[in-house]
């Protein structure tokens, strides 16, 4: 009973260090940004769809601020240097300008 439990709490101890959860950490990181990615271009084809009428347009355009920030979140835990610099500034620049069209265009919808 005894050798069971020390090995249990070796293989405990291994799955919780400080370089595997860093590992599982990297892993979530690269699925997160290729998520991220894949996201970004939906939101741009939405954009590039538009909509009917103004109040389709407000619709689209909330869903791209939300998602740019969302995006925003992954690039700035999970990218770094300048790839992270990079990223960040383009969705949070697309964030910004929808955000403005969105206060001056959509007051009530």
């Amino acid at each position: 009973m005894a050798v069971f439990s020390l090995r249990a709490a070796l293989v405990l101890a291994a799955l919780l260090s400080p370089a595997s959860l860093h590992a599982e950490g990297e892993a979530a990181c690269a699925r997160d940004v290729l998520v991220a990615g894949s996201m970004q271009r939906q939101a741009i084809e939405q954009l590039e769809g538009g909509g009917e009428d103004e109040a389709s347009l407000c619709r689209v355009w909330r869903r791209h601020v939300e998602t740019m920030r969302r995006i925003a979140g992954v690039y700035g835990r999970c990218l770094s240097g300048p790839e992270r610099t990079e990223r960040l500034t383009q969705v949070q620049t697309s964030e910004k300008e929808f955000a403005g069209l969105l206060r001056s265009r959509c007051r009530g919808m």
